[in-house]
């Protein structure tokens, strides 16, 4: 199954939207140093993290962006091909929702367990 990995470099942060993404949904959520696309669904990174991943802009779409809120970071993340941009004040639960609607985007909802069964 494919995971939602966090590349950020606020490990507080990190830790922190970690747990409420891991009450949220059954995805799996691994904080990572350097993303690894090919077993993610979406990757969560600041700007920082963003500029020194070359494989982020070539995976655009599935990249949830943390960034400052002002015309310069917003254009490079709009150039850049990102579809989902948050400031870096946007509350915690913002970006959870932000997240799971990448998730949902990229089909990691469409999994479901062997055990369920309709109501």
């Amino acid at each position: 199954m494919a995971s939602i990995q966090l590349a950020l470099s606020d490990v507080a942060k990190a830790s922190a939207l970690s747990n409420l993404l891991a009450r949220s949904t059954h995805v799996p959520v691994l904080c990572v140093e350097e993303p690894d696309f090919a077993s993610a669904c979406v990757v969560v990174m600041d700007e920082p993290r963003f500029r020194k991943n070359p494989a982020a802009a070539q995976n655009s779409d599935r990249v949830v962006l943390i960034t400052r809120n002002d015309e310069g970071h917003l254009r490079a993340a709009w150039e850049a091909g990102v579809n989902t941009v948050l400031s870096e004040q946007d509350p915690l639960n913002t970006v959870v929702l932000a997240v799971l609607g990448a998730c949902l985007r990229a089909g990691a909802a469409k999994q479901k367990p062997s055990d369920a069964r309709p109501t």
